[in-house]
């Protein structure tokens, strides 16, 4: 543990008692010596400005505050493990969504960056050292995140031209913005649609000309949002009304039976090494395409209608190549 972290830690440890903290018990919980433990005291009261004194009569160290005035560490004191969080962060967005709020990031990476250096050498190459891919990520123009974004932070409604892409069309649409979701390398807005009158999923692709609007955005709770967007399989959300029973050949099984395809799924090893997997589902369309990567490794068991469907398409797919 370096001498920030110790600091850092220091100023939890006093911040978070109610009663004295003795030097022995400093000594323990930031791995250093008594010289140590009262130079860095001194730091944190001469340097620093904290109210930290001994309490002779309790035998212990203190922070002197009350509720009124409460002592906070001036500036960004974050851990070394939370500034490479951050740092993976901003990874994140430059290497998924190159350019996105890029200005206004950058101030605080450079601030994050000069930290992280300053506490442990060569930290600021983390960037460097992290590697993201982002398969089949469709380009979000930036002036449509901004306008989506601001819209659902301000609380306000949205309206915007939107592409579908099953029908091809154009349609004029006014939502009111929920939360925005990053879904298999790509981002969409949960919202309540003004034109369906319901929760609709939107790809920020597909968005056009988007217009922020003065009336305030109408409040979905959460409880509804989850049961709508969480119940059934993938983006295209809505309630569970199947289960769809897929069994993967030994060979898939390795890979399935470690995979997450809903949060209620459940699977179990047959005898003769092959894996069943149910998921809930309401629309299939998603998991039709899920399925069908797996090719000859997979065959739906149930229900007959989902069955007929992958087998229809496997039909069509075959029919290219005949």
């Amino acid at each position: 543990m370096n001498k920030f972290d110790r600091l850092y830690d220091l100023h939890g440890f006093l911040a978070g008692r109610r009663t004295p903290v003795t030097t022995h018990e400093l000594i323990q919980k930031l791995e250093c010596s008594e010289p140590t433990v009262r130079r860095l005291i001194a730091k944190l009261r001469d340097e620093l400005g904290a109210p930290v004194r001994f309490d002779r009569a309790r035998g212990g160290w203190v922070y002197e505050q009350n509720e009124e005035t409460t002592y906070e560490l001036p500036g960004l004191w974050f851990s070394a493990s939370e500034l490479h969080a951050l740092l993976a962060a901003h990874q994140w967005l430059s290497e998924v969504e190159p350019g996105l709020l890029g200005e206004e990031i950058a101030p605080l990476v450079k601030r994050l960056e000069a930290l992280l250096e300053q506490r442990q050498p060569g930290g600021g190459q983390l960037r460097q050292r992290v590697k993201l891919i982002a398969l089949a990520a469709r380009k979000v123009d930036d002036s449509v995140f901004r306008a989506v974004a601001g819209a659902l932070a301000d609380g306000q409604q949205l309206a915007f031209t939107y592409r579908g892409r099953i029908r091809n069309d154009h349609a004029r649409r006014t939502v009111s913005p929920l939360r925005l979701a990053w879904y298999k390398s790509n981002w969409y807005l949960d919202a309540w649609c003004h034109l369906r009158n319901g929760l609709r999923s939107f790809s920020l692709d597909r968005i056009e000309a988007p217009e922020r609007r003065p009336e305030a955005a109408i409040a979905v709770d959460e409880a509804t949002q989850n049961a709508h967007y969480a119940s059934a399989y993938g983006i295209f959300s809505g309630s569970a009304r199947h289960t769809a029973v897929l069994r993967f050949s030994a060979n898939a099984a390795r890979w399935v039976a470690d995979e997450r395809w809903h949060r209620e799924q459940s699977g179990h090893f047959l005898i003769d090494g092959s894996y069943e997997l149910a998921v809930p589902y309401g629309n299939p369309t998603e998991l039709v395409m899920d399925i069908l990567k797996y090719g000859p490794e997979v065959e739906v068991v149930a229900p007959a209608d989902l069955r007929e469907w992958v087998k229809r398409r496997l039909s069509e797919s075959l029919a290219r190549y005949n």
